[in-house]
């Protein structure tokens, strides 16, 4: 879709403010050339255990029935066939052997050969992406040595879906050069997945209030906190736990229930390392934690700047696990080392949560979808804590009549702050449309375009899910609006706008004159 060719219609602004180009009749985004298509060839490996102790046993006594050689000969095979789409590929064997070594006899007396064997026969690989590469958001990056001067490094996010319609979170980075033209580095033929360990410290507070919002606070619950400092680790709540087993006032089935939930709380809270030296397109954030075992959903990172200048990325995702939602949070430094930690609070409820770049008036501030159809805005004191939402907008406009919600985390301007929102109209068709909120006030809409900036082509109709375009985070680079989205919630394009036309725009829509910066 090409943007609109400029129209006769001007606008010029009160005393004080600049005079603007002509402005189209309608703002649509330009769609640059970039499409981001799913390889079904970016492939991870997973344990791969069959249901119940029985049939793993049965894997297990035909390959030691095996003789050296026919053992030896399928272990060169598959070396052959795999060890060049892994990094560390014995590695990889040998621990997905070690899964299954409790229920392997005389296993010192096994060769190295044929642990690795048994390895591979508990061992699969998934094509993370081999079905949709889509909703994705983009963040600065600090710049490397290597990159042109003037240019803008930037990490890319994607949502990717494989087999079993099951979601992780990908990478790509790159650079944006002084014309704004947009180059991605070189893609890695190799994915991987990180280094996990549960959270090396919990908060007893936060911890009940969790479990209370989940309606799994019980007695057993409650006694294993009682037991706990105000900080606790995981290797704490285990011990826990294993003391639990010698209480006789609890019955086995009040016991099992209530470790269940604690671990399950436990486990959906975690960090993950990746290697320094890969390369960030290697980078895959797989479903860890039975929260999430259903996929990660809808990251939107968002370049967060503290009070004292830290810079931190954090991203809100939606965990599924089957049946129900839970809203997460990442943060990370570097994107090598991220902590994942679950949301809480009455409001940290549902889809589509949106953290702003900066704190607002001491407070972080958090857009969300709520209802299923609202676009709302929260405040919070606790980033980890929501308690109180009150809705910014309901659906106004046709493009946005069935639903409405954001497309990524505001970006600061000097008129406002710059949100690009989601509708979805007739046909479940899903369009982007744009608004501008007050510096000080989010909770004040200043201005809304009318048209949505984006809407699906007849290349959108065609997808995973046709007749949508949709995105989880835009940047402002050289007074340029780039926003990334997905197509037919498949694929991905770049599209971008003028921000000074986006401004002009919105100043037209706008009851209140909205100061224009000079260029």
């Amino acid at each position: 879709m090409q943007a609109a060719s400029d129209g006769e219609a001007s606008f010029r602004v009160d005393t004080g403010m600049m005079e603007t180009k002509p402005i189209p009749p309608t703002l649509l985004a330009r769609r640059k050339a970039i499409v981001m298509n799913v390889k079904m060839g970016r492939v991870i490996t997973r344990p791969y255990l069959p249901v119940g102790e029985g049939r793993i046993r049965n894997v297990i006594n035909r390959v030691l029935n095996l003789d050296e050689d026919q053992a030896c000969t399928i272990l060169e095979t598959i070396f052959h066939d795999f060890s060049h789409r892994h990094r560390d590929f014995r590695e990889t064997l040998e621990r997905n052997f070690e899964r299954v070594v409790g229920y392997i006899p005389g296993v010192d007396n096994l060769s190295k050969q044929r642990r690795l064997l048994i390895g591979a026969y508990f061992t699969a690989e998934y094509s993370v992406e081999a079905a949709a590469l889509f909703n994705p958001s983009i963040v600065r990056f600090p710049s490397q040595e290597t990159d042109p001067e003037g240019s803008c490094r930037f990490i890319m996010s994607f949502r990717a879906t494989g087999e079993g319609h099951i979601s992780s979170i990908e990478f790509r980075s790159g650079i944006i050069d002084t014309n704004n033209d947009i180059y991605f580095d070189p893609l890695s033929d190799y994915v991987e997945t990180p280094d996990i360990h549960p959270n090396p410290s919990y908060d007893r507070h936060q911890f009940r209030l969790k479990l209370q919002e989940m309606g799994a606070s019980n007695q057993v619950t409650q006694w294993l906190l009682s037991e706990l400092s105000d900080k606790f680790t995981f290797h704490d709540l285990q011990g826990k736990i294993a003391e639990l087993w010698s209480i006789d006032h609890f019955t086995p089935q009040e016991k099992a229930g209530g470790i269940e939930m604690a671990m399950w709380l436990a486990q959906s809270n975690y960090q993950i390392f990746f290697r320094k030296e890969h390369p960030v397109s290697e980078r895959v954030i797989f479903p860890v934690s039975e929260s999430e075992r259903k996929g990660i959903e809808d990251a939107r990172f968002v370049r967060f700047v503290d009070n004292d200048g830290t810079v931190t990325y954090y991203a809100t995702y939606t965990a599924y696990n089957g049946e129900t939602i839970l809203p997460h949070l990442i943060e990370t430094g570097d994107f090598c080392s991220f902590k994942v930690t679950t949301l809480n609070g009455t409001q940290a409820q549902d889809k589509g949560m949106a953290l702003f770049p900066r704190k607002i008036r001491g407070q972080y501030a958090m857009l969300s979808r709520q209802g299923g159809e609202n676009n709302m805005i929260m405040f919070s004191d606790n980033l980890y804590f929501w308690e109180k939402a009150q809705i910014l907008q309901e659906p106004t406009f046709p493009y946005e009549f069935l639903q409405m919600g954001n497309c990524g985390s505001p970006i600061e301007t000097p008129e406002g702050w710059l949100v690009l929102t989601h509708g979805v109209g007739p046909m479940r068709t899903y369009s982007i449309g744009i608004e501008l909120l007050d510096l000080e006030d989010p909770t004040r809409i200043i201005s809304r375009i009318k048209e949505p900036i984006l809407v699906p082509n007849e290349h959108d109709r065609e997808g995973y899910v046709p007749n949508v375009v949709y995105s989880c985070g835009a940047i402002i680079y050289q007074d340029e609006l780039i926003i990334p989205y997905a197509s037919g919630d498949q694929r991905c394009g770049i599209a971008t706008l003028p921000v000074p036309q986006v401004m002009a725009r919105l100043a037209q829509n706008s009851t209140d004159p909205i100061p224009m910066t000079a260029p």
